[in-house]
């Protein structure tokens, strides 16, 4: 049987664990191999979510049930077909059940109780033993019927009084929680605890939950969407507690140039060297798409797709223990290569760009080769570049920002990137683009404080490019042939934890 692990923060230093409604998750489980395995099927199912006419009115618990269950309907259809195709594990996306942008009134008939795993409860075999659970017990007989992990999303509901000096003002805390299963018996439960701006009918938990699990095929911690931007618990499960896998639902807007999601996630996997099963949620009016199987060394698959509203099932085998592999990429210093470079960048063709609202210093690519370089603050970086053939409309820059991002979340950044402008004017300079031109061969690096960097290639058309570059042990990420498809941006995105303002100010409860 799976082995869980549930630690806060404040547990880590020897106190209590606050109990509270939350995003959590629930792991369900089905029938388990009774040996190790060396590499398991992974799937994540792209889901356009069926939803509600009108999330600002309330509705009945039967109601909701209903849309809930037609949601559910779509995703059995997904991971049977991931079950037939040997499947161990499926991720579905955050929000799948019922969808988003919620009030905590209209939210609530859509949560139930979800116990503590510890219970050691099977809701498909045992539905009467808590609070009445019908959409436990149906994803609980999804894994039980499929023998597969099931990873869903969905709402937690735990009440609380006046004795509680958090307790909001309508006796219960409501969190969003990601649920797994397999063998039907509920094995992880994560509250959500980095909330995204809009996500108002949400609490989070006084201390982060690290939660993890063991099964046959690895060792799995799970967090959900803006959990990923900060320190915890994402880091700490990757670094501290040396998971094999990140599970990681999501319902991810699309943010070009440094920030859509099949881009960000692969550079994060490969930066903390972890296997990350990623689903988004598919919205087409949103720019919601883009999921993906990744790897430390790269993407074994990936989806992303503007063009339907149809949603999409990912099937791949990985490596159960990536850190065992021979082929497991090296530690890197990600400023060793740019600290030993002597010159400094000239004042010519500079200047200041915006990008998802931070003020980064440009300087222009005018020559079709060379060594560019831009500096800001404690940041410098540096690009050697050969253009297969400079366009006259193309017009490409080098890009350094150094300071706090505080739009719709406050995380501070050390970012290098190499980007293609939206027209000659220069002042759309980082505003989102998906055609480009080739490039024979590139080199980038920066004298980065932090040790927290996530490479990232992203060719035309919002696609990457897997095999076709490498990150050195010395942190120059470089091409390796020039490139298949024309590049849109390369960048190495740079997260200083150290600087970001204590939690309860980048969200409230």
């Amino acid at each position: 049987m799976p082995v869980l692990h549930v630690l806060t923060v404040r547990q880590i230093s020897g106190l209590g664990l606050l109990r509270a409604h939350a995003s959590a998750v629930v792991l369900v489980l089905s029938a388990l191999e009774a040996w190790a395995l060396d590499s398991y099927i992974a799937a994540v199912y792209e889901h356009s979510v069926l939803l509600s006419e009108d999330t600002e009115k309330p509705t009945s618990p039967e109601e909701a049930l209903m849309l809930m269950d037609r949601n559910m309907d779509v995703l059995e259809v997904a991971i049977k077909e991931a079950a037939r195709q040997g499947a161990h594990i499926i991720v579905t996306p955050e929000d799948g059940i019922y969808g988003w942008v919620f009030t905590r009134e209209t939210v609530y008939p859509y949560l139930e109780d979800i116990p503590d795993p510890q219970v050691d409860w099977i809701p498909c075999a045992d539905p009467e033993r808590f609070a009445p659970s019908p959409v436990q017990k149906r994803l609980s007989c999804l894994a039980r019927n499929n023998s597969a992990y099931v990873v869903a999303n969905m709402g937690d509901k735990k009440p609380c009084n006046s004795s509680d000096p958090r307790c909001p003002a309508d006796g219960h805390y409501e969190y969003s929680t990601n649920v797994f299963d397999s063998e039907g018996k509920l094995v992880a439960r994560y509250h959500k605890y980095n909330l995204f701006v809009t996500e108002k009918q949400f609490n989070y938990p006084k201390y982060p939950e690290f939660v993890t699990f063991n099964a046959s095929f690895g060792y799995f911690g799970i967090f959900t969407c803006a959990d990923i931007l900060f320190h915890d618990p994402a880091v700490v499960l990757a670094s501290r507690f040396q998971v094999d896998t990140i599970l990681f639902p999501a319902t991810w807007v699309n943010t070009l140039p440094l920030l859509s999601a099949v881009q960000f996630h692969s550079a994060w996997a490969m930066g903390m060297g972890v296997n990350f099963l990623f689903t988004n949620t598919r919205n087409f009016t949103l720019d919601m798409t883009g999921s993906g199987i990744y790897a430390p060394d790269g993407p074994r698959t990936y989806y992303y797709n503007t063009e339907t509203e149809n949603g999409h099932l990912l099937v791949k085998e990985l490596s159960s223990h990536p850190r065992w592999s021979p082929g497991y990429p090296p530690a890197v210093n990600w400023k060793l290569y740019a600290s030993s470079i002597k010159w400094l960048p000239t004042n010519d063709h500079y200047f200041s760009g915006v990008i998802y609202h931070d003020l980064f210093s440009f300087t222009e690519l005018t020559e079709p080769e060379g060594n560019r370089a831009i500096c800001q603050k404690d940041l410098c970086c540096h690009l050697s570049y050969k253009m297969t053939e400079k366009q006259k409309d193309d017009i490409y820059v080098l890009g350094a920002f150094d300071g706090p991002h505080v739009v719709e979340g406050e995380y501070y950044l050390q970012v290098c990137t190499l980007l293609k402008c939206r027209s000659t004017d220069l002042s759309t300079c980082g505003q989102p683009v998906e055609t480009a031109q080739k490039f024979d061969m590139f080199s980038l690096s920066g004298t980065f404080v932090t040790n927290y960097v996530f490479p990232e290639v992203l060719y035309s058309g919002v696609q990457l490019a897997p095999g076709e570059s490498e990150v050195l042990s010395d942190g120059r990420v470089i091409s390796r042939t020039g490139t298949s498809e024309p590049v849109l941006s390369i960048t190495l995105f740079g997260r200083w934890y150290e600087k970001d303002p204590p939690h309860t100010e980048q969200a409230s409860p």
